[in-house]
């Protein structure tokens, strides 16, 4: 008895010198959100950032199609707002003002508790999903502050602040754009542990109707890609039925 209770002391002194020595680390590599210059004139820079991305031809797009890590694949009409989710053997058509729609496993329309809870998976793949795929041309979503902060290497940056909406509300992602005004990369002060984490945003592709999305994002520990990014008139044009989304 004696020996097994040294040897769970010995392993909870362990256990707590890695996550003080974790925790040393994280505020290590954190880096302080910058303050707002004052002054300054933030929405000027977003809209040159969204006209390097042809905001008008975004505006105008009917429907997308993607797919994301982990075997998320999307389907959005983006006129009325809604999509078709799908992940592992489950598929959710979702109204995504109301947050409601029909729920599917194996091929099989489920109800009751099932249903919202595939529902509310679908909403969270959703709100993080589609933000890596276009956060560009959501900038000025209701419920988003801007302001220009000076970056380290003196150049400027638009810092987004979303104080409500998704999942997540307060997260806030600093872009940094090249000379065009098109976004090179973010950092991000949000719900992860390491402050002013940098991503980037690269692989840029020009859909069907000219908007520009950014199809690859790395840092120095991470990387993934949006596949199969594809632009149409129609659900059958990207691979679906016609009446998808009927019923919502």
């Amino acid at each position: 008895m004696k020996v097994l209770l040294k040897i769970f002391k010995w392993l909870l002194i362990a256990i707590l010198a890695l996550v003080v020595i974790g925790f040393i680390a994280v505020k290590v590599v954190s880096e302080d959100r910058p303050a707002a210059i004052p002054n300054s004139d933030p929405d000027a820079i977003a809209n040159e950032m969204l006209e390097s991305l042809n905001k008008p031809a975004w505006d105008s797009l009917k429907y997308l199609k993607w797919e994301f890590m982990r075997g998320h694949e999307f389907l959005w009409d983006k006129q009325a707002n809604n999509a078709v989710i799908k992940w592992d053997k489950n598929k959710v058509i979702l109204d995504l003002d109301m947050v409601t729609g029909f729920a599917y496993q194996d091929g099989q329309e489920v109800k009751g508790d099932q249903k919202n809870d595939l529902i509310q998976k679908a909403w969270s793949h959703w709100c993080n999903d589609s933000f890596w795929m276009f956060a560009p041309f959501k900038v000025f979503d209701k419920g988003t502050s801007r302001s220009i902060v000076e970056t380290e290497d003196n150049q400027t940056g638009l810092m987004v602040t979303y104080e409500s909406g998704g999942v997540t509300p307060g997260d806030s992602y600093l872009w940094l754009l090249d000379d065009q005004k098109r976004p090179t990369g973010y950092k991000m002060w949000t719900f992860i542990p390491v402050k002013g984490m940098y991503m980037s945003w690269e692989g840029w592709k020009t859909l069907k109707g000219g908007a520009k999305v950014a199809t690859s994002h790395k840092s120095t520990t991470l990387s993934f890609d949006m596949k199969n990014v594809e632009e149409g008139d129609s659900p059958t044009q990207l691979g679906y039925e016609s009446d998808i989304f009927a019923g919502l």
